[in-house]
């Protein structure tokens, strides 16, 4: 039978429970146990698809199209699994099973309520994710704080659950705050304390607890902790800040935080072999080599928003043994003092995904000016399409060209509705999601840098490259270097002429991983350290990493 870990949090959110689970459930692979990962949402939301990236961050889609927490890349870049649309379960979509069985007759009459049915609705979940992956451990994350009420039905569902497990097939970590008065001088355990004790209040005894810190734990802590927490000290675990999030798996073997997950669940394998990992993070912190790159976007100030974005471009240095610095530039800002301004001294461009017309013109003179000063630029989702919006006004000589979404009377719709999308009246989980195949033409960037004839991407969005204008495109220079075999579209076009200027219509930074970097996020940090790094005509290095 499938063994479950359910990780909670108290005090406060934002401590980092999804990179907890996530070092967990690497630690555990790294030592041969089969693993798989689940996230509870307890938002009314049937899924974060139509939530704004101010109120959620970035949407994570999975190879099968789900449209899920931000933290379900977290898992995935962690223990190297693709996981799918079962693994992110939201109080929204257990409601709205629970309510379309009813009006379908499927109670037989009887009233619905919260016990039992949204609970037994919740372990049926635990159950198709525990046993369906064939994982020997699954590991669940409910969102939240102990104490939301939002939260009650999850962990009750929990509660429920463990007694009708063998003693030793769950365990429960909680991670909970411990902080450090500065102005006192001392550590406050009283936050975890209650913590505890509303877990308690609910029926759940949580054998480990993980308290994150800015300061280190002594024992004396530790032990006062454990006894508040009805548990032996060496349950007890700190969570310190830490340079790179790929540094809490090492942090968490040093301080023997999966041998004592082990034993809770009685199983046993032999030690890891972390070296690998450990190398990475070295490379993340010391690297030799290093560059600046542009980010232009619309949420920069939203730490979550470009979520893999930002990890992608970590993993294309880690790639190149580089660290690979990340200029953050508002596009609105563009729109006001110019791409010259803004973007001097960077070694390359990234535009990523978005939707809605704010900012777009900016992103439009971002891609222009990377094009026109020979500039590596790599376009994504909305990236490829502000960058042929651009290519199309400035090269083909087609005047007021754009995307259906920003004009919808625009003479030249370059960018348009895919045909199965223009008379979609419902906004969640319609647009063009998950995986798709592309065929690459050989001897293109794209067919280099992955190295084979064809990939499969995920998507999402609702708007794509207008097949009519492929020929006035070509004639001007552009590559469409991959295509959708089944529909015909276009997934990537580049510039042959240009160092390096890729746009793609999918989203390449979900494929990425610490330990498997993707080729284009690979060729992309380093054809932009080769900039960097290239003699000026002084001869002496380009200063193209820094502003001037």
């Amino acid at each position: 039978m499938a063994k479950y870990v359910f990780v909670t949090g108290g005090v406060v959110s934002s401590l980092g429970k999804g990179i907890a689970a996530s070092s967990l459930g690497y630690l555990l692979k790294a030592r041969g146990i089969s693993v798989t990962l689940m996230k509870c949402d307890p938002y009314l939301n049937v899924d974060p698809g139509t939530m704004s990236p101010y109120q959620h961050g970035e949407v994570y889609v999975t190879e099968d199209g789900a449209e899920t927490d931000l933290d379900l890349g977290h898992y995935e870049r962690f223990i190297d699994v693709n996981l799918a649309q079962d693994n992110n379960v939201t109080a929204g979509k257990v409601y709205d099973t629970i309510i379309r069985r009813e009006r379908e007759g499927g109670y037989l009459g009887g009233t619905v309520q919260v016990i039992p049915h949204v609970t037994d609705e919740i372990k049926e979940r635990f159950r198709t994710v525990g046993e369906g992956s064939g994982a020997e451990v699954t590991i669940v994350e409910i969102g939240g704080t102990v104490g939301d009420i939002e939260s009650l039905p999850f962990l009750e569902a929990i509660r429920q659950f463990r007694l009708e497990l063998p003693r030793k097939d769950s365990v429960v970590v909680h991670l909970t705050y411990v902080p450090f008065i500065k102005a006192a001088g001392e550590i406050k355990t009283k936050p975890t304390q209650h913590s505890v004790r509303a877990l308690r209040e609910i029926g759940i005894q949580a054998e480990m607890l993980v308290c994150r810190s800015e300061i280190p734990l002594d024992n004396a802590v530790r032990e006062k902790i454990a006894l508040f927490a009805n548990i032996h000290p060496s349950s007890v675990f700190e969570a310190l800040d830490v340079e790179t999030i790929y540094e809490v798996p090492l942090r968490f073997h040093e301080d023997r935080v999966e041998e004592r997950l082990l034993e809770n669940l009685d199983l046993t394998a032999p030690a890891p072999d972390l070296r690998p990992w450990g190398a990475m993070v070295e490379t993340i912190k010391h690297a030799p080599r290093q560059c600046t790159i542009a980010v232009v976007g619309k949420y920069i100030h939203l730490q979550d928003a470009y979520k893999s974005i930002r990890e992608a471009v970590l993993h294309g240095g880690i790639a190149n043994d580089a660290r690979v610095e990340m200029r953050w530039v508002d596009s609105e800002e563009i729109e006001t003092h110019g791409a010259q301004e803004l973007l001097d001294g960077v070694a390359a461009v990234l535009v990523p995904g978005g939707f809605g017309d704010r900012g777009v013109e900016g992103k439009i003179a971002a891609a222009r000016w990377a094009r026109e000063n020979e500039i590596p630029y790599f376009g994504i989702c909305l990236g490829l399409q502000v960058a042929t919006i651009e290519f199309a006004r400035n090269a083909c000589g087609l005047e007021g060209a754009n995307s259906r979404e920003f004009d919808r009377e625009t003479r030249y719709p370059v960018i348009d509705f895919m045909a199965d999308q223009k008379d979609q009246t419902r906004m969640g989980g319609t647009m063009r999601l998950g995986a798709y195949r592309c065929i690459l033409d050989p001897g293109s960037i794209a067919a280099r840098a992955y190295g084979g004839a064809e990939v499969s991407e995920r998507h999402r969005h609702r708007y794509e490259f207008n097949n009519g204008y492929r020929e006035t495109f070509r004639n001007r220079g552009v590559k469409f270097s991959g295509i959708n075999p089944e529909r015909d579209l276009v997934e990537i076009w580049e510039l042959p002429a240009h160092p390096w200027f890729v746009c793609v219509q999918f989203h390449p930074e979900l494929r990425s991983r610490p330990n498997k970097p993707h080729p284009l996020f690979r060729e992309f940090i380093r054809t932009a350290l080769e900039r960097s790094e290239k003699p000026s005509e002084n001869g002496s290095p380009s200063m193209a990493g820094e502003r001037s």
